[in-house]
């Protein structure tokens, strides 16, 4: 019979250290802010069809019938153009950091995937900031290449998710994984 100390051998502290390695301890996926839900897309399209269909009628009682034609096409153009935005909305990016490996996902609102992969060590995090915005661009630098993230966040965003890339990444480069917070 063996007596333990509660302290496991150093062979499988190695393997439990190269099985954390390959396993991401920083995760985002950004996706582009839309203000306006489907709920208030309804209600846009709504009070702007009201509108124009209360004011063809106007014109149309006083024989201005071309503008009906006009006013419909308004509400088209309106309808197209938020159809529009809500397409482009399905793009998304997806960043991962761990001990051994940066992987940046993009993927475009037609769905193409665009994959980056990097060596934490080897890349460089620019921040580009302007005194009244905040954090403008975000770009990882590596292997003469140059990836911009998160493009398409507000400066808020951009903001809070560059102090967090920035953590993910000296974590990585120290060999350390951070531990969440309790």
């Amino acid at each position: 019979m063996t007596k333990s100390n509660g302290r496991s051998s150093g062979a499988s502290e190695i393997d439990a250290v190269a099985e954390n390695s390959d396993r991401p301890f920083f995760s985002a996926v950004l996706t582009p802010h839309r203000s306006l839900g489907p709920k208030g897309f309804t209600v846009l399209m709504v009070v702007t069809g009201g509108v124009c269909f209360a004011a063809g009628l106007v014109f149309m009682a006083i024989g201005a019938w071309p503008v009906v034609g006009f006013l419909g096409l308004d509400v088209l153009l309106v309808w197209a153009a938020f159809r529009w935005n809500y397409r482009t909305a399905r793009a998304f990016e997806e960043v991962s950091v761990s001990l051994t490996e940066i992987v940046i996902r993009k993927v475009s609102h037609y769905g193409k995937v665009e994959e980056y992969r990097f060596n934490p060590f080897w890349v460089r995090l620019s921040v580009s900031r302007e005194e009244d915005e905040g954090v403008t661009r975000i770009a990882l630098y590596a292997k003469g290449e140059r990836v911009p993230v998160g493009g398409f966040l507000n400066p808020d965003d951009r903001t809070s998710f560059a102090g967090a890339l920035q953590a993910a990444l000296s974590a990585a480069k120290s060999g350390r994984i951070p531990h969440p917070a309790t």
